[in-house]
C-alpha cells in the first residue's frame, strides 16, 4: 500500500504467548505445523497473486516508481536479502506458498521463461489498487502469461490447470491510502460519499475477478483492506487521541469489506462451479491489535523503521536502521506489517475458522 499516485479516479503504477526472540521458532512451528498437510503432490496446480505492495515481490524494482523496496533494511529476515518485498521477511504470500507446497512465486516482470511460470506467478504492483486502469493492467499481464502457456498445452489440460489453480488477491489500501483519502490532491471524496465510493470500487473490483474467472480460473482467496485507520501512516497525521486509532478511516474500510463479503456470497450462488473465499485480515489485524501480548508483540503504533511521528512519515529509508526486537512490532514500516504478522494471517487463512475466512478456510478448499 505505497505511495505514488496520479490522475484523478487511479492510482499510477506498473499495475499499478511468546515474546521478543521466542516468536522466532513460533513462527517458523506455525508453518511447518501446517505444511504437513501439503506433503506430496501440492492441493493446487499454480497460485497466481495480484495485489499491491503487501504481497509485491519485485514488479517494481526496474520501474521508474519511488514505490521500490529492494534495498537494505527491506528483506533484512529474508534469506535473500533486499527483493522488492515491502516487509523485514515473507509476505503472506510466501507463507501461503510454504504451507501448499508451492516455491516462492517468480515475479511477472523476471519470470523469465514460460516454465518458470507453471507453478504461478506473482503480479502485484506497489501502489497498485482496483480502480480502472491499474487493475486493467494487472489482468492483461496474466493473460500474456496464459496465450504463452496454451502454445504448450492443450486444451483440455489448460482447462485443467487453471480450475485446479488458485487466485489470491490482496487489493484496495491505496485506493483509500492514496486517492480517497488526499482530498487535498484527489477530488473523490467531492464525488463519492464514502458509501458510494466502496460500491464503485466494490463494482470494479468484481469486474477484474470475472475477467479472470472467464479466463477458466476456478478458486479465488479475496483477502480485505486491514484496518488502515490503524497503521502508523494515518496515526502520523494526528488524527486520533494516542492510543486509538482513526476511527472514521476504519468506517470507510469496514463499508468496504462489508461489501466485498456480501460480493463473495453473490459470487458462490451465481457461479456455483467456481469457489471464492473473503479472508477478514481486518479482523485479523483488529484481533493482534486488541490483544498484542498474546501473538508476541509490545509496539503496535509504529513502525520498526521509518521516519517522523510514529515512524510513519515514510517507508525505510535506503540503508537506515531498523529496530532489533522486529518480531515484537505489528507493522515494519508506515504500511506493512512484519513478517511475524503475516505468518499469522497466512496460518488463520489457511486453517481458521468462519471468521477469518469464509464460507470455508484454504485447507478445505484444497480439499475440493
Amino acid at each position: 500500500m505505497l505511495e505514488e499516485t496520479g490522475g484523478m479516479l487511479k492510482i499510477t503504477s506498473m499495475a499499478t504467548s511468546v515474546k521478543g526472540l521466542l516468536l522466532v521458532p513460533a513462527v517458523f512451528l506455525i508453518v511447518s505445523q501446517c505444511s504437513k498437510v501439503a506433503v506430496g503432490s501440492p492441493p493446487f496446480s499454480a497460485m497466481f497473486v495480484f495485489g499491491d505492495s503487501l504481497v509485491d515481490n519485485g514488479n517494481n524494482n526496474n520501474l521508474i516508481t519511488f514505490a521500490k523496496s529492494n534495498y537494505m533494511p527491506y528483506g533484512i529476515d529474508f534469506y535473500q536479502g533486499p527483493t522488492g518485498r515491502f516487509c523485514n521477511g515473507r509476505t503472506i504470500i510466501d507463507f501461503l506458498g510454504e504451507i501448499l507446497g508451492i516455491p516462492y512465486l517468480p515475479a511477472y516482470e523476471s519470470v523469465g521463461t514460460i516454465e518458470n511460470a507453471l507453478q504461478g506467478v506473482n503480479y502485484a504492483s506497489a501502489a497498485g489498487g482496483i480502480l480502472i486502469q491499474t487493475g486493467q493492467f494487472l489482468v492483461s499481464n496474466f493473460q500474456s502469461t496464459m496465450s504463452q502457456l496454451r502454445k504448450q498445452m492443450d486444451g483440455k489440460n489448460m482447462s485443467q490447470y487453471l480450475a485446479k489453480s488458485i487466485v489470491i488477491m490482496v487489493i484496495g489500501s491505496n485506493d483509500y491510502i492514496n486517492n480517497y483519502l488526499i482530498p487535498t490532491l484527489y477530488p473523490t471524496q467531492y464525488y463519492y460519499t464514502p458509501d458510494e465510493y466502496a460500491k464503485f470500487l466494490i463494482d470494479q473490483y468484481s469486474n477484474h475477478i470475472l475477467t479472470l474467472y472467464n479466463e477458466g480460473l476456478r478458486k479465488f482467496l479475496l483477502a480485505a483492506i486491514g484496518p488502515l485507520g490503524c497503521i502508523p501512516n494515518q496515526l502520523a497525521k494526528g488524527l486520533a487521541p494516542p492510543g486509538n486509532c482513526v476511527s472514521f478511516v476504519n468506517e470507510m474500510v469496514k463499508t468496504f469489506n462489508a461489501l466485498l463479503r456480501s460480493l463473495v456470497d453473490w459470487l458462490n450462488s451465481n457461479y456455483q462451479e467456481a469457489i471464492f473465499l473473503y479472508g477478514n485480515t481486518y479482523y485479523i489485524i483488529e484481533d493482534i491489535l486488541n490483544d498484542p501480548s498474546t501473538y508476541g508483540f509490545d509496539v503496535t503504533d509504529q513502525g520498526c523503521c521509518g521516519i517522523g511521528r510514529n515512524q510513519g512519515q515514510l517507508t525505510c529509508l535506503p540503508l537506515s536502521i531498523p529496530c532489533m526486537k522486529r518480531n515484537e512490532y505489528v507493522f515494519w514500516d508506515a504500511f506493512h506489517p512484519t513478517e511475524s504478522v503475516n505468518a499469522i494471517l497466512a496460518k488463520r487463512a489457511y486453517a481458521g475458522p468462519p471468521s477469518d475466512c469464509h464460507p470455508i478456510n484454504l485447507q478445505k478448499m484444497a480439499q475440493i
